[in-house]
């Protein structure tokens, strides 16, 4: 007996597929503390190496890439010597940025329903499901 699909009928899987890609880039680690450092107007790469604790220039790089590809940022060379490179954010990326507040305000509100769930769970109290 072949499972049945969860989905909508109005829903395609390869919908589905494009969906969970762009979830994956903009849930990744880095971008969305990316985005936000640039929200405020165009960012050079040092200060948002500055403003992202923990992130390496490697990492910085490669996600800075990535959004870039995706239309979320907007790098932009000035010819100077040396020269000077900044990033910005695209209305998509600002729109997007706008959607997470309201994920961000959730999880600041239920972190330690969270946490006390974990610690139930971790207790041994979810031990007879």
């Amino acid at each position: 007996m072949p499972a049945e699909s969860r989905l909508p009928d109005d829903v395609d899987p390869g919908t589905c597929a494009a969906f969970r890609d762009v979830l994956d880039r903009v849930g990744s680690k880095w971008a969305i503390a990316i985005i936000a450092a640039a929200s405020d107007g165009p960012i050079r790469f040092a200060e948002l190496h500055r403003a992202i604790p923990g992130i390496s220039r490697r990492m910085l790089t490669l996600t800075l890439r990535a959004l870039e590809r995706d239309g979320l940022l907007v790098r932009t060379v000035h010819p100077t010597v040396p020269p000077q490179v900044e990033y910005a954010v695209t209305p998509l990326a600002e729109e997007l940025f706008a959607s997470t507040r309201a994920l961000s305000d959730w999880a600041a509100n239920n972190h330690e329903k969270v946490a006390a769930a974990r610690a139930a769970y971790d207790g041994g109290e979810a031990a007879d499901r």
